[in-house]
């Protein structure tokens, strides 16, 4: 058996390889364990690698930052099994004032967007938290504004089952799966936020709220394969992003998950989601993909 594991940064973004580099390090490390024979995209073009690669393997995930996602999404649907979120839903996440109105018309909170005034500022599309600020300024090209929501920082792991996509015959009507709850480290450098990394899994005494949320915000929005939703805790439970691929959480969690990552994945896109993970102990975890024992 043979997987394709296309991680975009790795070659082609400098600023974000570590963090692609320790996500494609574990998934490898995973399916090799599972028995696969793992094959990922060299230099050059990345969707000419995948088109290349992706007819000689069984599955396929693509990891790249969310607004070029989607188009090398498709390319593993057209040539193999997906094992990741569907690339038109990918399309909609990946437009982050579109999905905040799609979210609020369910009744999901999200933060209010705001034209002026002190506010947050964020890409429409692309990796939110790169250049997130809070500015008086007016937004650039390709951002928007948002009030900014005080509050905890965390996110949570989830793999949805098959809904829509190349096999939607797989579709077996099972609730995601979740997999953790986790703490973001969020800094803040001249009113410019960056993501420190993070710690999982994590309690919390509104963690069966949180949960519901994400889970609800995973069906409203048709995501697949694995997919981290961001919150902020305060007086409500607002979601801040979905990103629908794996993030950097998954390297921490996998070092306390006793199953294995791949075999979630591929079984998932069967319909044959489990019912729960294992979770021995507790790590920290930096963009780095380095992590540290905690309990």
């Amino acid at each position: 058996m043979k997987a394709l594991i296309a991680e975009y940064a790795v070659f082609n973004d400098p600023e974000l390889a570590p963090e692609g580099a320790a996500m494609l390090r574990v998934l490898t490390r995973s399916f090799e364990n599972c028995g696969y024979e793992v094959l990922s995209p060299e230099k050059g073009d990345f969707a000419d690698e995948i088109r290349r690669l992706a007819p000689e393997c069984d599955v396929g995930l693509v990891i790249a930052p969310d607004d070029i996602l989607g188009r090398f999404t498709k390319i593993v649907e057209d040539n193999t099994r997906n094992i990741g979120c569907g690339s038109l839903n990918i399309a909609i996440c990946s437009n982050k004032k579109h999905t905040g109105s799609i979210l609020s018309a369910h009744g999901i909170a999200v933060p209010k967007e705001v034209s002026e005034g002190y506010r947050l500022v964020k890409r429409i599309n692309g990796v939110d938290g790169l250049n997130m600020r809070l500015t008086f300024d007016e937004a650039g090209d390709g951002e928007f504004g948002q009030e900014y929501i005080e509050g905890e920082h965390l996110s949570v792991s989830l793999v949805g089952s098959r809904v829509t996509g190349d096999v939607c015959r797989s579709f077996s009507g099972k609730p995601p799966l979740v997999l953790s709850l986790n703490r973001q480290y969020i800094k803040m450098d001249d009113n410019k936020f960056r993501y420190g990394g993070g710690e999982t899994p994590v309690s919390h005494p509104r963690e069966a709220e949180i949960i519901e949320t994400a889970i609800k915000v995973m069906n409203v929005l048709g995501c697949q394969g694995y997919t981290g939703i961001d919150v902020v805790v305060a007086d409500r439970i607002y979601v801040v992003d979905v990103n629908s691929r794996p993030t950097t959480s998954l390297v921490g969690i996998c070092e306390v998950m006793e199953e294995e990552i791949a075999d979630i994945l591929v079984e998932s896109s069967k319909g044959n989601i489990p019912d729960g993970v294992h979770l021995n102990g507790r790590v920290s975890f930096n963009p780095k993909g380095e992590v540290t024992r905690l309990e």
